[in-house]
């Protein structure tokens, strides 16, 4: 698979965890010009904008020009697929505790 490919997929997106903080920051936020959320981090507005890049690629993030600036704001529904990505396995546990439990009753 190459490198663009990857950069689509919202779960290569999100396994960064800076990627992941970005989107924590737009989540609380309606929408934030490129320079606060630089101001986040500890790296420089370039890096910052490669995350961007690949989460708007992801389809995870929205940017608009506003004059000379770029505002970014989150776009959570690819999100979804992970979610009900996760509760698959959520209702799997779920069910294998239950007859763990179911087992450990009628050992008692």
């Amino acid at each position: 698979m190459s490198e663009k490919n990857l950069e689509r997929d919202v779960y290569a997106a999100i396994a960064d965890p800076t990627r992941r903080q970005l989107i924590r920051l737009l989540a609380d936020a309606e929408e934030l010009p490129l320079h606060e959320l630089t101001s986040q981090f500890q790296m420089g507005r370039t890096a910052v904008s490669k995350h961007l890049a690949i989460l708007k690629d992801a389809d995870l993030v929205i940017a608009r020009r506003v004059g000379r600036e770029t505002r970014y704001r989150l776009n959570a529904g690819p999100l979804k697929e992970i979610q009900d990505w996760v509760s698959y396995y959520e209702g799997f546990w779920k069910e294998r505790m239950a007859i763990l439990n179911l087992l450990l009753e009628e050992e008692k």
